[in-house]
Formats: C-alpha cells, sequence, structure tokens
C-alpha cells in the first residue's frame, strides 16, 4: 500500500466512534452494511462503498471532513475521500 501525503491530514483528530455499534444513517433506516469506517475529524461512523448507502462517503462529501480510517477488527489504514488515496 503507497501513502499519499495529504493536506487533509490536518483535519484529523483524536476521535471516539460516535456509534460503535454500527452506521449511524443505516441503525436509524435499519439498511445492512458491508463495514465500517471512522470520521478522522468528528467520529461519525458510517458504511463503506461496499455498503449499499456509502454513508461514510456521503458524510465525507456532506461535511468536509475527508479522511477516514477502518473501524474493522484488525485493520489500520485512513483514507482521504478527496484524493481517493491511503495516507
Amino acid at each position: 500500500m503507497t501513502l499519499h501525503a495529504d493536506p487533509h491530514l490536518a483535519l484529523v483528530r483524536p476521535v471516539q466512534p460516535l456509534t460503535p455499534e454500527g452506521c449511524q444513517e443505516c441503525l436509524l433506516l435499519g439498511s445492512p452494511w458491508v463495514h465500517l469506517r471512522l470520521c478522522l475529524t468528528c467520529g461519525h461512523v458510517g458504511c463503506c462503498d461496499s455498503s449499499p448507502n456509502r454513508h461514510a462517503r456521503r458524510h465525507s462529501a456532506a461535511d468536509g471532513h475527508p479522511i477516514a480510517s477502518s473501524l474493522e477488527p484488525g485493520e489500520d489504514w485512513r483514507w482521504c475521500f478527496v484524493h481517493e488515496a491511503f495516507v
């Protein structure tokens, strides 16, 4: 995996998942998800791009929070939705 030097890393904060039990929007909708992503600016938990609703990407676009990390056990990576790259 190639890491990208990204100016958006300045927006990364120490966060706790707001809904550690699952995707915030999917929980409200009763919708399934595949994998979870954690917004590293505010702690929003959204579903991945393989999920039907892609809430992590939607949150990034709507709120201007570009960097998310995997919330899956054993995974340790961050993704910039703006640059479409690992950071």
